[in-house]
């Protein structure tokens, strides 16, 4: 049974920085490139990062770009997502995911390649 479990969510003003995690278990963490999508209220999930099995390639959104960096440990299981200069879009449920297929040749942002999903961690940045 894999399960993908993210913390590290919470309330942040404007500017602040907050830093998530995502903790793997039941398959071969290593082999599977991860992402990182969220989801804010009456809005569709949307991609936000994504980082390939040997963290040779990453793929961030735009509107991302440049203020979040998204990292993997593979000794522990464990994929992070650093935000900094957060801003109030930037509200919403980030999720972790892990992809349908080992040694993807890419960092893809389509949420159908992903078949493992965290519960969701609350992102809320204060204006």
């Amino acid at each position: 049974q894999v399960q993908l479990v993210e913390s590290g969510g919470g309330l942040v003003q404007a500017g602040g920085s907050l830093r998530l995690s995502c903790a793997a278990s039941g398959r071969p963490f290593g082999i599977y490139t991860m992402a990182w999508f969220r989801q804010a209220p009456g809005k569709e999930r949307e991609f936000v990062a994504a980082i390939r099995w040997r963290s040779s390639s990453t793929d961030y959104a735009d509107s991302v770009k440049g203020r979040f960096t998204i990292s993997r440990d593979n000794a522990k299981n464990t994929v992070y997502l650093q935000m900094n200069s957060l801003k109030p879009e930037d509200t919403a449920v980030y999720y972790c995911a892990s992809d349908k297929t080992p040694y993807s040749r890419t960092a893809d942002r389509n949420d159908y390649t992903y078949d493992y999903w965290g519960q969701g961690t609350q992102v809320t940045v204060s204006s």
